[in-house]
């Protein structure tokens, strides 16, 4: 796993619910649609598909809470807090429902802005997020249940040490934001009604070697009326909605969120129609 911090866009920060909210634009035209990266990482981790991405499009890609430039405050580290953020940056922005796209605790956050804020999204892109705890395998969830701020010596020779180090307001937070995380992670959760009740089209991306088995993101398609039916000559038998799966070939969990296939179907999914 690479991350690039090469493409650099315009970088501002905006007061959101307590937060010194750090983000960038890519791009300019276009409708616009927001980018949000993955735990322990940052919007940098984009950067190998960002030109693609604004090409045709204004892009933001926000830092979230604790992450890369975007500094702790005083809460858990809590998906849906996070889509709290987003949302309210939709509104510091001025933007008319914009599309949400998300990797991995990133998709959690996009997931859970179109749950609580469906009026301020336009479509939702979910990737490489399970809506059940126990959809990982039990040895995943064994190393989660060992991830706090002690593992933070054994990291240094990481990207996401290497990048908090270099971009973080307090880099000495590295340690606090692993306590964090691995608590969230602790948290047992089962988010299907969240999906059966989804208001906006929505995309579920998974690598084919990815945290969860493909099972998994095929379960969530069907609690999107997805893969229940023939899709029919005309795609009359697709599902309702304009909801669709998408499993990436010889990927995994750690570095779909950096592949061109994924740039791809990401764009293909927001340019269609709905």
């Amino acid at each position: 796993m690479q991350w690039t911090t090469d493409v650099k866009g315009a970088g501002a920060y905006a007061d959101i619910n307590g937060l010194n909210l750090y983000y960038e634009t890519h791009g300019a035209g276009g409708r616009p649609m927001i980018l949000l990266h993955g735990g322990l990482a940052s919007g940098e981790m984009f950067g190998p598909i960002l030109e693609t991405l604004s090409a045709n499009r204004r892009v933001i890609v926000p830092d979230l809470q604790g992450h890369g430039r975007t500094a702790d405050i005083d809460r858990p580290i809590d998906a849906r807090l996070m889509a709290d953020d987003i949302a309210a940056l939709t509104d510091e922005l001025g933007l008319d429902r914009p599309d949400v796209v998300g990797y991995s605790l990133g998709g959690g956050v996009a997931f859970h802005t179109a749950v609580r804020h469906p009026g301020k999204v336009g479509k939702l892109v979910m990737a490489s997020a399970h809506i059940r705890r126990d959809a990982i395998p039990a040895e995943m969830l064994a190393q989660q249940e060992q991830i706090n701020a002690s593992a933070a010596e054994f990291m240094k020779d990481t990207p996401m040490w290497e990048l908090y180090q270099k971009v973080a307001p307090r880099p000495e937070d590295f340690g606090r934001l692993l306590d964090k995380i691995g608590t969230s992670m602790k948290q047992d959760f089962d988010f299907s009604e969240e999906v059966r009740g989804l208001q906006v089209p929505t995309m579920i991306v998974a690598a084919d070697a990815d945290m969860a088995p493909p099972s998994h993101y095929v379960e969530v398609f069907k609690l999107l009326d997805g893969g229940l039916r023939d899709g029919g000559w005309m795609g009359e038998g697709r599902p309702n909605g304009g909801h669709a799966l998408a499993i990436l070939p010889g990927l995994t969990h750690y570095n779909l969120g950096a592949s061109p296939l994924f740039a791809a179907v990401i764009l293909d999914f927001l340019d269609g129609a709905a």
